[in-house]
């Protein structure tokens, strides 16, 4: 329903943004042919920042020459949790849902790009609900992400104490534990004439020389995560057939909310290693401040500034794509891992998506057709 809902949103929103834009760029086009040189027009700031936001280097950049564009990806996303107490018993779970692939058509307009993807196969979780939306332009970023987990945890690595029992207790099933995250990342790139995230992520220009930029920005998260830590000890019973191993009680908990405001830079380089081919690295490293909600049995609430609420967040994206202006094809990449770290209690959430896909660009601009 949230899916569903989130393409309904955009389809009627974006049409709007890219019409305006669309009028202020003919707009300004009809101006540079119309105005005498003798009785130059000024601008007014409207034009003048639309002109500014899509400045590029063409020596570098070449914009994108089409009006439409449709596609057809394949999409895989992924979530991993590792919940973890650094007193004496040092003991830590890592938990990983089932994958899952899905898979569908996108239909593209100016800058105005919806779709609806159908998950493949009969044997998943249909409470899962997982949103993803970037948009890309030359100067600024913006992800949201909104993702649900259903209860198709699997154990992946065990350790209590000194002992691992990863072997023992690897791929078993757990339907004690839920997650959820909500966020938004926005960050400028610096060297936006040069270098071209759009390129990578967004096919809609294409990096014609090779080229990096600093980036910089802000974010907003919030985790919530349930366990049930009774079954948990339970499983362990059962599977290690011993009762000697007592879950600590900072993992004895039935839900936590926990949220960080971040403030975030990295590097990413655009790699033009042969004709119409390319290939993005980039990272991120946020600090995060960080509250929670929901303690741990044990503990208590305290809600005062500390240092041990200051944690790092990574973000990572890569990308290979072939675009020859007509038709283009790749494969994308982008990794999110969050931490989270109290007196007893530490949690990562590592979760992303990887993307695969192929289009074809029509409907050739007026300007780049021949006379």
């Amino acid at each position: 329903m949230m899916k569903r809902l989130s393409s309904i949103i955009i389809a009627l929103l974006l049409p709007i943004l890219a019409l305006q834009a669309e009028q202020a760029n003919d707009s300004l086009l009809t101006d540079t042919t119309t105005v005498k040189e003798s009785e130059p027009r000024k601008e007014n700031v409207f034009k003048r920042m639309f002109r500014k936001f899509t400045d590029i280097d063409e020596n570098y950049i070449e914009p994108q020459r089409y009006l439409f564009t449709g596609m057809l990806q394949a999409t895989y996303t992924y979530d991993i949790y590792t919940l973890r107490c650094d007193d004496s018993q040092k003991q830590s779970i890592t938990f990983a849902s089932d994958g899952s692939m899905k898979l569908g058509p996108y239909f593209g307009w100016r800058w105005v790009f919806a779709g609806y993807m159908f998950t493949l196969g009969t044997n998943y979780d249909k409470s899962k609900t997982e949103i993803d939306f970037s948009f890309y332009t030359s100067q600024i970023g913006i992800d949201l992400f909104y993702r649900r987990t259903g209860s198709d945890y699997r154990v992946r690595n065990a350790k209590f104490g000194d002992a691992s029992y990863t072997k023992t207790l690897q791929n078993i099933s757990f339907d004690g534990v839920q997650s959820g995250i909500t966020g938004l990342n926005l960050y400028y790139i610096f060297n936006h004439r040069r270098f071209s995230y759009p390129a990578a992520f967004a096919q809609s220009t294409r990096q014609r020389r090779s080229c990096g930029s600093w980036m910089a920005g802000i974010g907003y998260t919030r985790n919530t995560l349930s366990l049930d830590y009774e079954k948990l000890q339970a499983l362990i019973d059962d599977k290690l057939d011993t009762e000697d191993i007592q879950l600590d009680s900072g993992l004895q908990f039935k839900s936590a909310a926990y949220y960080d405001i971040n403030v975030s830079a990295g590097y990413a380089y655009n790699i033009v290693f042969a004709k119409n081919f390319l290939v993005c690295v980039g990272g991120q490293l946020a600090v995060s401040y960080k509250e929670s909600s929901g303690r741990t049995n044990g503990m208590y609430k305290d809600n005062r500034f500390s240092f041990r609420n200051i944690a790092p967040n990574l973000i990572g994206r890569f990308a290979i794509v072939y675009n020859n202006s007509r038709w283009y094809a790749g494969f994308s990449a982008i990794v999110r891992s969050n931490n989270y770290q109290d007196e007893r209690f530490t949690a990562n959430n590592t979760f992303g998506n990887t993307n695969l896909y192929v289009g074809y660009n029509f409907g050739l601009k007026k300007k780049y057709r021949k006379k």
